[in-house]
């Protein structure tokens, strides 16, 4: 028998691997059942070239519990290893040193097995001693059994084995006896392990019978040798993709779309990308798509290996050449992982585009459902941005789909204005805005539905791409101003008029939480309504996408600002200025001739350095501030007794939804009354 120290220049060599991996202890089966695939490859491949003669024979790998004796083991058939090899393999560990080591990776609890080419020594996460028995492919060799029970220490000698190929059995350690249960063994084969390319046999079949179910004498295997990602696009059928789908997704939703993935050159990558059906919010998850190398799990967290938008896909990508520093789980982020990043978004792009020319009435069905991944691409990565404006559509309020060009032509001719910008009015919310939306038709201009959750991120990305185009919502002001072909009217009010009315309408707005009002007057058409509530553009486009974006609280907190537009054409509002005229000029224009005077004297003040100067400017100041209180109180008063202001304000706001409460139970009243 052979005793030895295991080659490291220090002995806490198996400490440090159980501390530093303890968060990711489950990958130790991965890495004996990766290195049992290894061991039947290269024998296959041996084979293959003429180097090894013998039969083959079952070329499964086998994992077997026991858990009376406390083992787990995993069983190959293939090169196996001798007593040289262990030596080599197993035993010589070199490490730099144990302090430049924990220093280097204290920080990282994933920086040790596979970067070390440690996937055997992950066994010692788990198992307080670890036995290799091992018989090599080669002829004459001798069986050896390997020993350690976690120390540097280890015992070697020769045995008896009938079968080629290595045993790995693990004594299960105290902390980790979950690992002797079936269920916990079975899980992990089915995370890492069901798509490996060797049959990986756990247990056997069972069968329902009196009542429970037994085991058979068939050899249950735990994986599919050829996934689907492997075989030809041509071979499969809509049906394969559907059920291979819902094997990794059960309970899901039919996907919308697949990409099949499949490049030799510059490097190697297949797999198969799905759309799921992406639900009311937007469903970022990280574990969505899997990566693989070589047809062994390495993990879902894709970030760098996936531009960050299709984190909103599921499926596999397998490639051998993404570089992996840790357990074949942890990306480096260099070229090559931004090459194989770039094809997949050429290749989603590209397979889109076809998708749109192949059905044209497919793509438009299911746009709805696509919409935010493709905006959330635009958004976050300028190549596929470039390659989907070919294929992105807009959608009018009455359902009809659009490309970005044929839109542009559709409406070039009618929503141009003055200064040569083309004018894309759009709405939210078709029921609320149907107001807005109805007068704009009725004019000849086309109004678009952008009501998904990136919608206002993504008008000012339009707007940076299409030339001379400005994204406007319908309600945001009137007609006349969202497009301008002309110079306006001009409303012809006095300024004591203008005053008067403002105040008259602006004493009866009521208290609306989060909202502020501004009066002002339009001289729109006799058959426009008499009072209109708009909403501006840019405030209301920086709250929304404050609402979605961390650093834009300023624009969060402000209240939503609101035009209350009063049209001094309309019949109704003239009655209401002969009225006020005729009530409250006599009372409040002395006044207001008064304010005026008073503010020709602090003008004529202001700039002056006399102390006695300043005075007198701060007295007039406060004197026209009682004088402007006074002449409020007396159109406020006025205006409390004629509901029809109050009627009128309501019904714009009713028209906005912004009537709530016991102020529209109050209108419901006065509506009865006035009629």
């Amino acid at each position: 028998m052979q005793k030895g120290t295991i080659g490291v220049t220090t002995e806490n060599i198996f400490p440090v691997i159980k501390k530093f991996l303890y968060s990711d202890h489950e990958i130790f089966l991965r890495e004996l059942v990766s290195n049992a695939i290894d061991a039947t490859q290269k024998l296959k491949t041996l084979s293959s070239f003429g180097e090894f003669k013998g039969e083959l024979g079952d070329m499964s790998v086998h994992v077997t519990l026991d858990k009376d004796a406390g083992t787990l083991t995993v069983s190959d058939n293939g090169i196996g290893m001798t007593a040289e090899d262990i030596d080599k393999y197993i035993n010589q560990i070199a490490f730099s040193g144990a302090e430049e080591f924990l220093k280097k990776y204290k920080d990282t609890a994933n920086a040790i097995i596979g970067h070390f080419g440690l996937g055997f020594y992950s066994a010692f996460m788990v198992a307080k001693k670890v036995v290799i028995r091992s018989l090599s492919y080669k002829e004459g060799a001798k069986a050896v059994e390997w020993e350690c029970d976690g120390s540097p220490e280890f015992t070697m000698q020769e045995i008896e084995k009938a079968n080629r190929g290595t045993d790995i059995i693990l004594y299960i350690d105290e902390e980790n006896k979950n690992y002797l249960e079936q269920s916990e063994i079975d899980a992990l084969l089915k995370k890492y392990c069901r798509f490996l390319p060797v049959p990986v046999i756990f247990g056997k079949e069972q069968e329902w019978k009196d009542g429970k179910y037994i085991d058979t004498d068939r050899d249950r295997i735990v994986n599919s040798t050829e996934p689907l990602w492997l075989k030809k696009p041509a071979d499969l059928k809509d049906e394969d993709y559907l059920k291979f789908y819902h094997d990794l997704y059960p309970g899901q939703d039919d996907p919308l779309f697949w990409i099949h993935l499949n490049v030799d050159f510059p490097f190697t990558l297949t797999g198969i990308l799905y759309f799921p059906k992406i639900k009311n919010n937007i469903e970022v998850t990280k574990n969505r798509i899997q990566l693989y190398c070589n047809q062994v799990y390495v993990t879902d967290s894709v970030e760098g290996v996936v531009p960050e938008f299709m984190m909103l896909l599921q499926g596999v990508i397998d490639s051998p050449d993404i570089p992996l520093n840790v357990s074949r789980s942890y990306l480096q982020s260099d070229s090559a992982v931004k090459k194989i990043s770039g094809y997949i978004t050429k290749k989603v792009a590209s397979r889109l585009e076809e998708i749109f020319k192949n059905d044209r009435n497919d793509f438009e069905a299911k746009w709805d459902d696509i919409k935010i991944f493709i905006e959330y691409g635009m958004l976050t990565d300028q190549k596929f941005c470039d390659s989907a404006m070919k294929f992105t559509l807009f959608k009018d309020v009455d359902d009809k789909h659009f490309t970005l060009d044929e839109y542009r032509t559709l409406i070039e001719t009618q929503q141009t204005d003055k200064e040569g910008t083309i004018i894309y009015l759009y709405a939210t919310d078709k029921t609320a805005q149907y107001n807005y939306i109805s007068t704009a038709q009725n004019r000849g201009y086309s109004v678009l539905l952008m009501d998904g959750q990136l919608d206002s991120h993504f008008i000012g990305l339009l707007e940076q791409k299409i030339e001379k185009s400005h994204f406007v919502r319908v309600d945001a002001d009137i007609l006349d101003n969202l497009i301008r072909k002309d110079d306006k009217k001009n409303v012809e009010l006095t300024t004591l008029q203008r005053n008067t009315l403002s105040t008259l309408f602006q004493s009866q707005l009521p208290t609306v939480d989060g909202a502020n009002f501004i009066v002002s007057f339009e001289a729109l058409t006799e058959k426009d309504n008499p009072v209109l509530i708009t909403q501006n553009e840019f405030m209301r486009r920086m709250k929304e996408m404050a609402a979605m974006q961390p650093g834009m609280n300023f624009y969060g907190e402000l209240p939503d600002s609101y035009n209350l537009i009063v049209n001094t054409e309309q019949p109704l509002i003239k009655r209401i200025i002969n009225a006020s005229d005729d009530a409250l000029t006599a009372i409040v224009e002395p006044l207001h001739n008064e304010i005026e005077t008073k503010n020709e004297e602090i003008t004529k003040l202001r700039d002056s350095k006399e102390e006695s100067d300043k005075t007198k400017t701060l007295e007039l100041e406060k004197e026209v501030g009682v004088l402007r209180e006074k002449m409020s109180k007396e159109i406020s008063e006025y205006a409390a007794t004629q509901p029809l202001v109050k009627q009128l304000i309501d019904l714009a706001l009713l028209g906005n939804g912004l009537l709530k409460g016991a102020q529209l139970s109050d209108f419901i009243r006065r509506s009865v009354e006035l009629l």
